[in-house]
């Protein structure tokens, strides 16, 4: 497990290093930014709930905005061995997981970007710009396999809310990942822990996301369906 860890955070580095010789980072994070827009507006009945707004956030924010997570995944390749004698295995899966998910998106993300920076120079992103890319890009099966993942992530999270003394040893373990200099590890644990702890019934949240992302992916993807006249992204 530890080592199928550390081959995803290899995998984004090496695409990480593509796209900023392709220079299209920048774009990469715009795309990413729209993402995030748009995952809000799809789910805004779950995020104006109290209970789920940590868990959106940590969707949004940790798995698949923006932010640099270099300093995350460099302290993860350090103390994963160490990681995998302590944790649980079920919070390791869902560690695996989430990892696995960052770098099949960043993956699809570039692949796009790729695409904008091609037929969208210097534009904005926009609904239609993105569901053209989507579509061109294709890639079905990873399509299907991204939100697979999630749904597993769910399962794996809902179990591990439920380990005796887990949420225990997360908070006691701050102060020594603070010394050790694993700070930006030791928070992205903490923020998913407690995001999926405050729901109770992880499922609740999980499902209705699964079902309206995978509805989107069929209808971008569908050839039948004319784009743009009836794009089914929100206005973002």
């Amino acid at each position: 497990m530890a080592q199928e860890i550390v081959k995803h955070i290899h995998r984004v580095n090496a695409l990480r290093d593509m796209a900023n010789q392709l220079n299209i980072m920048p774009l990469i994070h715009q795309l990413q930014d729209w993402q995030c827009q748009r995952l809000l507006v799809s789910h805004d009945d779950l995020a104006q709930q109290k209970r789920y707004q940590k868990a959106m956030a940590f969707f949004v924010e940790e798995l698949y905005g923006p932010k640099d997570f270099s300093q995350r995944d460099a302290d993860l390749v350090r103390v994963i061995p160490k990681l995998a004698k302590v944790l649980p295995d079920k919070a390791m899966n869902a560690m695996d997981d989430a990892l696995s998910l960052n770098a099949l998106s960043f993956d699809l993300d570039m692949a796009m970007a790729q695409y904008m920076d091609a037929n969208y120079p210097g534009e904005p992103i926009h609904r239609d710009s993105y569901a053209q890319a989507y579509r061109h890009i294709g890639r079905a099966e990873d399509r299907a396999h991204q939100i697979a993942i999630i749904s597993h992530l769910g399962d794996q999270l809902a179990d591990v809310i439920k380990i005796r003394g887990i949420g225990m040893l997360i908070s006691l373990s701050r102060r020594p990942a603070k010394l050790a200099g694993l700070l930006a590890l030791h928070e992205f644990l903490e923020r998913g822990f407690n995001a999926f702890k405050a729901i109770g019934d992880v499922q609740s949240f999980i499902q209705p996301v699964l079902m309206r992302e995978k509805a989107l992916m069929q209808t971008l993807l569908d050839d039948t369906v004319k784009l743009p006249e009836q794009n089914p992204l929100p206005v973002v």
